[in-house]
């Protein structure tokens, strides 16, 4: 079942500025390999391509962060990502998303590249990607 992107518009748009449209989410759910994980308070967006899985965006409400709600998607979405066959996930981060940066290391993410200025700011900075990576064979730390 596809989840509401109407929701997890709402959602996107409380936790993370650029934040993504209705329209967009809408696109990106009916794309083949494509799913979500979705709780009350956030959501986790992946992509799935042979053997490998992005995460595409991960949103939580401002007031339930720092509860758990991040790990807690994280880890249903590696679980989903076993199921379906996924040996190695990564994404991209913000360098200055440091709260983002500890979860994503706690789950046995390591940086792979950067990606320099790749996230514009609306003063007029940008600020580098990191490629973060974890192969789902390789235990936790």
């Amino acid at each position: 079942m596809i989840p509401d992107p109407a929701r997890l518009a709402a959602i996107h748009a409380r936790a993370i500025t650029p934040a993504w449209t209705e329209a967009a989410l809408r696109d990106l759910l009916n794309q083949p390999g494509v799913w979500a994980e979705v709780e009350a308070d956030g959501f986790i967006l992946m992509r799935q391509a042979g053997d490998e899985a992005e995460v595409l965006t991960l949103a939580v409400l401002p007031e339930a962060r720092r509860r758990g709600r991040g790990l807690a998607l994280m880890q249903a979405a590696l679980a989903t990502c076993r199921t379906r066959g996924v040996s190695d996930v990564f994404l991209e981060v913000a360098a200055d998303n440091t709260a983002a940066q500890a979860l994503y290391r706690a789950m046995g993410m390591v940086e792979s590249g950067r990606r320099r200025g790749y996230y514009a700011r609306s003063e007029g900075s940008a600020v580098d990607a990191l490629i973060l990576t974890r192969n789902l064979g390789r235990a936790l730390p």
